[in-house]
């Protein structure tokens, strides 16, 4: 591609490349989201006093209870992942043992299959 070429489709200055794109001011997804789990519900504690929450705080108290009244494990994985990241697998460099594979061998009979 020449020069020419290149300078020929830029677009002008000033000018949006997408005139019928998103309009200013509008909001993306992740802000509505935001600004809906900030809402405050109402909603009635162990005493029966009523308490005033958000529905983030909401969402994430249903999502502890059901990895600790129900098992759930995908709920626990979650939460731990939020608190202390998700975990790595690690492979131990300072092993004695010893593994010698023919890959070679192995690839040729995964192709065989």
């Amino acid at each position: 591609m020449s020069k020419e070429d290149i300078v020929k489709h830029q677009w002008t200055k000033g000018k949006s490349g997408n005139p019928k794109g998103k309009p200013k001011g509008a909001k993306n997804r992740s802000t509505i989201i935001k600004e809906i789990l900030g809402l405050m519900d109402k909603k009635v504690d162990a005493d029966g006093k009523p308490v005033w929450q958000s529905k983030e705080y909401l969402m994430v108290e249903a999502l502890v209870n059901k990895a600790i009244d129900k098992g759930d494990v995908n709920a626990f994985n979650a939460i731990y992942n939020n608190l202390y990241g998700n975990l790595k697998d690690t492979v131990d460099l300072n092993t004695t043992e010893e593994v010698n594979h023919d890959f070679r061998n192995i690839i040729s009979r995964i192709k065989a299959q």
